[in-house]
């Protein structure tokens, strides 16, 4: 930002998961950011509870994992649901549904505390107002905020990033798209105490509407409400205890009116993705870019995993690593995960909410994950295990111009042994660099990375043996980026250099 007068690298609006995410990634790749959020104080709620096999291998490259309370691994579930109809994810390799039983703030507490180690400027109670005129001015981009003290004010950065929610004003202002389908159905969910249940973990459906229930901790159940054919509400209206309570009353004819409940909230069916993730300077992440049914913690998973990809590369630029175009494979990646998301949660939606008119799909979705090649699918698909990004080109690894199968796919966890022992390849990425993988003690591949020695850490490693296939056969080195998908695999150091190019800039 030489030759400017702004006051950071990148203003991130909204101190959610995406968010804060997205803070501690800008951090570690050395550009300042401020994150603004409206909230004066964290709301403690528990809402997501958990997140997916994916989202978990993210938190693990950073190191993250120990300071949810659990150890160097949190607990996870190998089954899993496909809208209500169960199967056990470990068809695939290395997978599990992911983790469970983590409330959304812990989560929030967890990243909050990591950016703000790493010296990000979080400041509560400041509200995005809007972009001011041309508020991308060349080298840079304007808002204006309102602070707590109510006074209003202008904050210029290099970079705006919305991921302040579904109703983004960040988005509405830089006047992207949101194209998609409107809500059609209204549904609660609480957190409810002073009651007994019987848990409905994957939920019921009975005469009326799907109920769930489960245990949180010690007398509080977490329940979801969705009666058939209920209209959608209005978001912003607020949902009264009593209100839910009716809602279970009418469906499961059990009486909860007694209890209470620490928090309510509302959600919906509403199915809409940006059309733009990226418009010159501003950018959306998280919900404010995806909304959809919540089903399986996706939500929160995906916009951790759309700040890792940004993060990253937004932090290149700003230090003159890279130049715009890296910016461009943002939108190229996210996007079409992010419809992946929407196809994959309204199909869920119609198996598990419809009414009576969905009983012939639900049988037929019981038959059907009675197949691994059925559960394979699924499973990769809810889980984000199936994600692969289009980074095949000129710079393939293989004379042939055919990429190794684990380019544009995320680097499998490995137990690596070095001379310094045994590490993995989660444990390497903790500096947020790339890393190249010299798998064959080859000088000629070192050589090759040379010069990036701020932006790739070389490792020459060999893995363990694994049972079952292995993923990294065929290779003898692996060149895996920040985020943690692999962006060239080969054995020789053809093509290599150019893949260094593309992701990490020149060598110096």
């Amino acid at each position: 930002m030489e030759g400017t007068t702004a006051d950071t690298d990148v203003i991130v609006v909204g101190a959610g998961p995406t968010g804060l995410m997205l803070a501690g990634e800008l951090r570690l790749g050395g550009a300042r950011v401020v994150v603004i959020e409206k909230l004066a104080a964290p709301t403690g709620q528990s809402r997501g509870l958990g997140f997916t096999a994916r989202a978990m291998e993210t938190f693990d490259e950073r190191g993250l994992l120990p300071r949810f309370g659990q150890g160097d691994t949190l607990a996870t579930s190998p089954m899993g649901h496909f809208g209500g109809a169960q199967f056990d994810f470990t068809v695939l390799e290395d997978a599990h549904f992911g983790a469970r039983g983590i409330p959304q703030g812990d989560t929030e507490a967890v990243l909050e505390d990591w950016a703000g180690e790493l010296g990000a400027d979080i400041r509560r109670g400041w509200e995005f107002v809007s972009l001011t005129d041309g508020f991308q001015d060349g080298d840079s981009v304007e808002i204006t905020v309102r602070t707590p003290q109510g006074e209003q004010r202008t904050l210029r950065a290099a970079h705006l990033v919305g991921c302040d929610g579904g109703s983004s004003r960040v988005r509405r202002a830089a006047g992207i798209d949101f194209p998609g389908t409107d809500a059609t159905q209204g549904m609660y969910l609480a957190d409810i105490t002073g009651v007994q249940l019987t848990p409905r973990f994957l939920g019921e459906r009975l005469n009326g509407g799907m109920v769930m229930a489960a245990p949180l901790s010690e007398g509080v159940w977490r329940i979801i409400v969705c009666p058939d054919g209920r209209p959608a509400h209005d978001r912003e209206r607020t949902v009264t205890f009593q209100e839910v309570a009716g809602a279970w009353h009418d469906i499961t004819g059990e009486d909860i009116s007694h209890g209470g409940a620490s928090w309510v909230s509302s959600f919906t069916n509403a199915t809409r993705q940006a059309a733009h993730y990226r418009r010159g300077r501003v950018f959306l992440a998280g919900d404010a870019a995806h909304i959809h049914l919540p089903a399986g913690g996706q939500g929160l998973s995906t916009g951790v995993q759309d700040a890792a990809n940004l993060g990253w590369k937004l932090a290149a630029v700003i230090r003159g690593d890279a130049d715009d175009t890296l910016l461009d494979t943002y939108h190229a990646e996210r996007h079409p995960v992010g419809a992946r998301l929407l196809m994959n949660t309204r199909a869920q939606g119609i198996v598990f909410l419809g009414g009576p008119e969905s009983d012939p799909l639900r049988e037929l979705m019981a038959e059907l994950v009675q197949y691994d090649d059925v559960k394979r699918h699924l499973a990769g698909i809810v889980s984000h295990l199936d994600i692969r990004y289009d980074l095949t080109g000129d710079d393939t690894g293989d004379d042939t111009g055919t990429a190794h199968p684990l380019v544009g796919r995320r680097m499998p966890p490995r137990t690596l042994v070095g001379a310094h022992g045994e590490t993995t390849t989660a444990r390497l990425l903790h500096t947020g660099h790339g890393v190249l993988l010299d798998l064959a003690d080859d000088a000629g591949i070192r050589r090759a990375a040379a010069g990036r020695p701020d932006r790739v850490d070389v490792a020459t490693v060999h893995a363990k043996p694994t049972d079952g296939p292995d993923a990294l056969a065929g290779a003898t080195a692996v060149l895996v980026r920040p985020d943690g998908y692999v962006a060239w695999a080969g054995t020789s150091p053809q093509g290599l250099e150019e893949a260094l190019q593309r992701w990490f800039g020149p060598a110096r």
